[in-house]
């Protein structure tokens, strides 16, 4: 089963596991064309929509990105984006290890593999599997990489998901890494929003769209079913068929040697879903909260709880992680053992297994440690769980688990990051050999010059609300630091240190302070910290960041004009609030693949994904409090507003550019001034389908921000 990340929590926020080809157009509502005189800017592809596109990207590159200051500044974030002495991130499979590089030679991409001895070396040999740029070219594509599911233990067939534009669109294919080739007559799905998964060599589980109605509302599939080898997909044997209304449906099989198992998860909204375990032809429920995360592993079940349990007696606390066997809870038994428990400071953030252990990743006050857990044996009375720290997280840094070997070795994989320093990468086997680090990137800007600091501000209804700083070491508190503060805030997403060499040469190196909120709404401290600002508390995580903005102000180490803003995604939601609610806080704004029309996001795209997190406005009493925090309907002509650049892509099939579109017809239209739309083609619900399109729109932000807040 999945671990912390669920399935359809993987599905809305970006995993690569497909996306639809469905070309948007604007709704028949006649409420909505009536009030919304930008309706015809949801058409993503349509001519008149894309002739506005085009004025606009005009106007926007002559003005940012077309001086020598600019192609200085994209080629010193290209070179980082580009640079061999980046560290290859790794993943085991079987005696291999499997990495995809993108570089100046290779911009759509090569997966490749190497050897642990190999990969050791500093100038590693690899093999390649599948060089994307090739494949291209043979073909006449655009093809973007979105990942392979390969099927053990063996790992010589793989379902690779490739993208046409860098959207969450894929088409499926079978590989075969032993003879480097597409399989002929093999697994191939066209493009569309899919999940796939092996069962064994003849057999897979598959969500696709199957034809009329058999998607989500949201735009996931609807339907999971077993396809067998050698028969048409339209004879696929279904499995479970979810409502409408889902979120999503999929299926999946456990390969565990001894423990091989299948389970059927429907996810019901963003936050809430139910598992079955498939056994015997039957559907066995898991008797699990429906907001909870089931995890079988081997002889076990963890359960992480986004809300109190109570059972067996026992009440469970939100956020905390608790195991029983897998066998005792199938039986009716409800015994569990508390293996994390959360505190005002502390938070799980994610866990990940090897063969014999179970690491937890913690965060504390947002900053990084790790714990080792050692489970009792087989034999019911053989003991308690076993915990040991892994020492060595430095201050201010994020250690991730990058991978692990769970079927058949102790090994492990971190990342070790901080604001100031470079990432390294680290192997260990536990019990055996302590992590050595194998890998570490160069400095790509001189961190000697800057200091880095956290700071906690009372928001407005009390609650403490931390924050980074990175800033000169000689920095003046005198207000006239050109300051860019970065949010994110939903999802219970976490924003932890890390190091950006784009960041550093774009925007420290120039002189500028780089601060980070971890606003409510986010994953800091738990779930609880994401529901404080669900739906009608929404405006919660819009009041924490303006108070670290206003906190900035108060510490002198900026004052209103200097400072700029950016997010993206459901961080653009935060970046249109601070625009409508909040413009006299700032001196310019970056609001990037953004919502923003809140009236009409459930019917753009995968919207209707997101009506856990912010309600449905087409139920009037909660479009009462939607409406509150909706930019769309929010930017009034008259007003004052600092100078804002919309960013967004034409292939981005999650949240739609017809987003950031409407907005700045909308405030072009009122008259208000220095308003910049930017549309990228490609790149989906990012900044590029290449390093190339990543550093353009990089480079570009970084300027318009540095020019804005002089």
């Amino acid at each position: 089963m999945t671990s912390k990340t669920s399935l359809w929590l993987a599905l809305a926020l970006g995993v690569t596991l497909g996306g639809m080809n469905t070309v948007y157009a604007a709704t028949t509502d006649q409420t909505a064309a009536s009030d919304d005189p930008y309706l015809w800017l949801e058409a993503t592809h349509g001519a008149r929509a894309m002739d506005w596109v085009k004025q606009q990207n005009a106007i926007t590159e002559k003005a940012y990105a077309s001086s020598s200051g600019f192609e200085r500044t994209r080629n010193q974030i290209l070179e980082v984006l580009d640079s061999d002495a980046r560290i290859p991130s790794v993943s085991r499979m079987g005696e291999y290890l499997y990495n995809f590089w993108q570089d100046k030679a290779h911009p759509r991409g090569l997966w490749r593999r190497t050897t642990l001895d190999e990969y050791r070396k500093a100038d590693p040999k690899w093999e390649t599997l599948l060089d994307v740029d090739a494949l291209n070219k043979a073909e006449g594509k655009r093809w973007v990489f979105k990942g392979a599911d390969c099927l053990k233990p063996a790992y010589t067939r793989c379902l690779l998901s490739l993208s046409p534009d860098g959207g969450d669109a894929v088409e499926v294919r079978e590989f075969d890494t032993a003879t480097q080739s597409f399989v002929k007559g093999g697994f191939e799905l066209p493009i569309a929003k899919t999940q796939v998964g092996w069962i064994d060599q003849d057999h897979i589980y598959v969500g696709t769209d199957f034809g009329p109605g058999t998607m989500t509302r949201s735009s996931y599939p609807r339907i999971a079913k077993e396809w067998t080898r050698g028969t048409p997909l339209s004879a696929a044997a279904t499995v479970y068929e979810g409502k409408p209304d889902d979120l999503a449906v999929s299926a999946f099989h456990d390969r565990t040697p001894g423990f091989e198992r299948d389970f059927v998860q429907v996810a019901t909204d963003f936050f809430h879903s139910e598992t079955y375990l498939r056994k015997e032809g039957r559907l066995v429920k898991l008797d699990v909260p429906s907001d909870a995360s089931a995890d079988a592993h081997r002889e076990w079940l963890l359960v992480t709880l986004r809300s109190p349990w109570t059972v067996g007696g026992t009440t469970y606390p939100n956020g905390a992680l608790i195991a029983t066997r897998f066998d005792d809870f199938i039986a009716g038994k409800r015994a569990f053992t508390v293996l994390f428990q959360p505190d005002a400071h502390t938070a799980l953030s994610n866990y990940a297994w090897t063969r014999h252990h179970l690491i937890l990743d913690e965060l504390h006050d947002v900053q990084s440690r790790l714990e080792v857990l050692t489970p009792p044996g087989n034999s019911a009375t053989a003991g308690a769980w076993q915990r040991k720290a892994i020492p060595g997280a430095p201050a201010m840094s994020t250690v991730e688990v990058l991978d692990t070997d769970p079927d058949h070795s102790d090994e492990y994989w971190l990342t070790v990051t901080g604001f100031l320093t470079p990432p390294s990468l680290e192997r260990g086997v536990l019990g055996q050999d302590k992590a050595e680090t194998i890998k570490q990137q160069p400095a790509f800007f001189d961190a000697s010059r800057f200091s880095m600091s956290q700071h906690f501000v009372t928001s407005q209804d009390g609650t403490r609300v931390p924050y980074f700083e990175i800033a000169p070491k000689d920095l003046k508190l005198d207000g006239s630091n050109r300051t860019l503060l970065y949010g994110y805030g939903g999802f219970e997403v976490s924003l932890q240190p890390f190091y950006s060499g784009s960041v550093g040469r774009a925007w420290l190196d120039r002189g500028g302070v780089y601060v980070i909120a971890n606003i409510r709404g986010g994953g800091e401290y738990g779930p609880a910290w994401h529901q404080a600002a669900l739906q009608a508390n929404r405006p919660k995580a819009y009041q924490d960041f303006a108070a670290v903005a206003e906190d900035l102000v108060k510490r002198g180490v900026t004052s209103a004009k200097h400072l700029g803003a950016e997010g993206g995604s459901n961080g653009g939601l935060l970046m249109g609030n601070m625009l409508t609610q909040y413009p006299q806080l700032f001196g310019a704004i970056a609001c990037e693949v953004p919502l923003l029309d809140m009236k009409r996001y459930v019917h753009l795209d995968a919207g209707a994904s997101w009506i856990a997190e912010y309600g449905n406005p087409d139920d009037p009493k909660q479009w009462a409090f939607i409406k509150t925090f909706s930019p769309y309907q929010n930017v009034h002509k008259g007003t004052h507003y600092p100078p804002v650049l919309f960013y967004t892509t034409t292939s981005d099939d999650r949240v739609g550019p017809a987003q950031a579109r409407k907005m700045a017809a909308k405030m072009e239209g009122m008259g208000i001034p220095d308003v910049w739309f930017y549309e990228n083609l490609e790149g989906g619900h990012g900044a590029g389908a290449d390093n190339k399109q990543s550093a353009h729109m990089h480079a570009m932000v970084y300027d318009f921000l540095w020019d804005k807040l002089k």
